[in-house]
Order: structure tokens, then C-alpha cells, then sequence
């Protein structure tokens, strides 16, 4: 029923349109209209003159052949890492790549492209379905900056599924963590370093310290917490008066975020003060947990899904956040879908063309499990 060649041709076209997060245009203007080309009502929203990208997020409504199914969404997002100009993608032993001198842009053209090929399937096969929702996000690559500005009621949905992970096809993605930003100010006191280093407080030296007394990186199953930088510049011949510090920490569990974030703030805190320093901290909830058990309705479907195609469904836990955080959080019931690229934020990125053929068989059984 997939339309091999549609839906390579349609993968291959749309990662050799540039758009790198933040320069949203030229494919948003692409997916709108060819939404449009396939018979959907299509809107772009202007959430671009909250988050400064080119382009807005697009949704895009099926209306249903069925009066009684229940509406669903799919969502994928249009941007890219960098280097993501000028992509020239091959295929080699059925696997498509890059020339090795970009990413792929599988992460998240993949999802769309499957977007896509599950409207063919359904208008070409008159399947019966609800009204299916398609939100394609901007700025996912920049901290989901899109689908945190995202207006849910654009959504009148009962659940919906991200199109945006690795790994083998029929893994559900039932969780993934909260995540918080710390951006720390710490302040010392200037002295020449070599005349009286003693008079001074080193900014650098009050940083490290408090480093050492975080708990950081693995602190259980379900929360994790790390530095990103810290910088302090100046001359060798002043004690350094300044550092910024940037860190972040997640958990599956709102509480252990707190607390982990609580504890890092009261290492630098407590370190600044034993020192004669003192610290700015801004800490910024970047976006929501979700998690979901066997026993809601979103997880029924998609475990359905992936029996029909003759497949073991995988319940995984993900310790990065995606697109499904925001559209959870603002009430929407979300997991996220494998869709099977590998090696995505770098030049190595690729994608099966066996996964890319398989994710819209795998859409177009949850539109029929959503009918029922």
C-alpha cells in the first residue's frame, strides 16, 4: 500500500530545503502549500513574533469520513540542526545519508515526510477516519521554543502522537523529563594577581568550588543534571571578578527537579557567601514532563498500531525532551513514535529506507485502531 517511490522522492525533496532552526521560511512556505495542494485547511500561527524565527508553527486539519471516530493529531517539526545547508543526500545499500559534509535532516523530515504519505494513503484508499490534526512545529531544535508558544485549543483532539525518535519502529516513547535551565552571575572582586591576588576574590576559583559540591550527572533513574560552561574572561594579571555559569538539570518527577535544581542553587549560594562573593541565579522551567502508563488510552492505540504490522510494541522512557512535553502539558495526552534515524545531530546521520516506508504503515493503522 506505500508508494516506495512517493514517499523517497518526497523524503529526498524536502531535506534539500534548507531550514536550519530559526530560518523556518522557506519550508514552512513549502508544507503550507502543499497542504493546501492536498485538499487540508491549513493555518500558519504567528507565535514567530514571540520566538524571533522565521515562521510559525502550521496546522493542518483532514476533516473526517467518519462522524463517530475520535480526532487524533500527528505532529513533526520543519527545523534542523546545523550544518544543515545545502544538504545533498544519497542512497547507498537502500540507506539514505548525506555526502557526509551535513546532517541528513532525517530528524525531523522523516516524520514529516510520513506526515505526508499517510494523507495519500488515506484519500487514495478511502479509509475512514475522524478529523486528523497535523502540527508541524518551528523552532524544536532551539529548546521547543514553538510548541512552548503553541495555542493547544488549535488542537480540538482527544490525543495525538509525535513523529520525533530514534530507535527500532514500534518503540512508544511513554515518558520523558522536565527540564530546567540555571543561568548563574558570579561575582568576585578584582585584584592585581600579582601584587595582592589576596585582596581579590577569584570568580573562577568561587565557580569550581561550588561545582564540586553539586550533585551532578547521574543522580537517579529518573533525574540527571550537568554544566554546560562556565566562563570567566580576563587578563592573567587580575583575579577574574566575573563568571557566567550555564547548567541544566531534568526528572521524570516534578519534586526531584525541584530539589535538584534547589541543590545546585544552594552550592553556589552557600559557596559565594562562605567566600566573601555573592550570585545572581535565574533558573527558567524549559519545558514540562509527561508519562503515561499502559492503561491510557494513547499508549492502547499505539501498541495496537504496532501489532497489526506483526511487531512487538516498546514501552521506553526518553531522557530528552521533544515537542510531546509542551503539547502534553498543555492537556493534550502525546507520546513519541520511533521513526527509526540514527546518528541525528551529526554528519553520520542516516535512515533506512525500509524505517521511512515503514512509519506511515504504522500512522495508517493508528488512524484505523482511533476509527474503531
Amino acid at each position: 500500500m506505500i508508494n516506495q517511490e512517493r514517499i523517497i522522492n518526497q523524503f529526498i525533496e524536502l531535506v534539500q530545503i534548507d531550514s536550519e532552526t530559526g530560518r523556518e521560511r522557506k519550508i514552512a512556505d513549502y508544507l503550507v502549500n502543499l497542504f493546501q495542494e492536498l485538499g487540508l485547511e491549513v493555518h500558519e500561527d504567528n507565535t514567530y513574533e514571540v520566538t524571533g524565527h522565521e515562521a510559525g508553527n502550521i496546522v493542518a486539519k483532514l476533516p473526517g469520513t467518519k462522524n463517530d471516530a475520535t480526532a487524533i493529531y500527528f505532529t513533526a517539526h520543519m527545523d534542523t540542526v546545523v550544518p544543515g545547508e545545502g544538504i545533498k543526500p544519497e542512497i547507498t545499500d537502500d540507506v539514505i545519508h548525506s555526502d557526509g559534509t551535513t546532517i541528513l535532516g532525517a530528524d525531523d523530515k522523516a516524520g514529516i515526510s510520513s506526515i505526508i504519505e499517510l494523507i495519500h494513503l488515506l484519500k487514495d484508499n478511502n479509509l475512514e477516519h475522524g478529523d486528523i490534526y497535523f502540527a508541524i512545529m518551528s523552532g524544536e531544535e532551539s529548546g521547543l521554543v514553538g510548541s512552548e508558544q503553541f495555542d493547544a485549543a488549535k488542537l480540538p483532539v482527544e490525543y495525538g502522537f509525535a513523529l520525533d525518535s530514534d530507535g527500532e519502529i514500534g518503540t512508544v516513547i511513554t515518558a520523558a523529563p522536565a527540564q530546567a535551565k540555571l543561568y548563574a552571575t558570579i561575582y568576585g572582586k578584582a585584584a592585581h594577581a600579582g601584587v595582592s591576588p589576596e585582596k581579590g576574590i577569584s570568580a573562577i576559583s568561587l565557580t569550581a568550588k561550588a561545582i564540586t559540591q553539586m550533585p551532578l550527572g547521574r543522580i537517579d533513574e529518573e533525574t540527571t543534571a550537568n554544566i554546560g560552561s562556565f566562563e570567566g574572561k580576563g587578563p592573567t594579571n587580575v583575579v577574574c571578578e566575573q563568571v557566567l555559569l550555564i547548567a541544566e538539570a531534568r526528572s521524570l518527577v516534578k519534586d526531584k527537579l525541584d530539589n535538584q535544581v534547589k541543590a545546585m542553587c544552594d552550592a553556589l549560594e552557600q559557596t559565594a557567601e562562605q567566600m566573601g562573593g555573592s550570585v545572581d541565579i535565574d533558573v527558567q522551567q524549559t519545558y514540562p514532563n509527561y508519562k503515561f502508563s499502559e492503561k491510557d488510552q494513547v499508549v492502547q492505540i499505539a501498541q495496537n498500531a504496532v501489532k497489526a504490522l506483526g511487531k512487538t510494541p516498546t514501552l521506553a522512557v526518553s531522557g530528552g525532551g521533544s515537542d510531546a512535553n509542551h503539547l502534553s502539558g498543555k492537556g493534550i495526552p502525546t507520546v513519541n513514535l520511533a521513526v527509526g534515524y540514527e546518528n541525528i545531530h551529526t554528519k553520520d546521520e542516516k535512515i533506512n529506507v525500509a524505517n521511512l516506508l515503514e512509519v506511515p504503515a504504522l500512522l495508517v493503522e493508528i488512524v484505523k485502531e482511533s476509527a474503531k
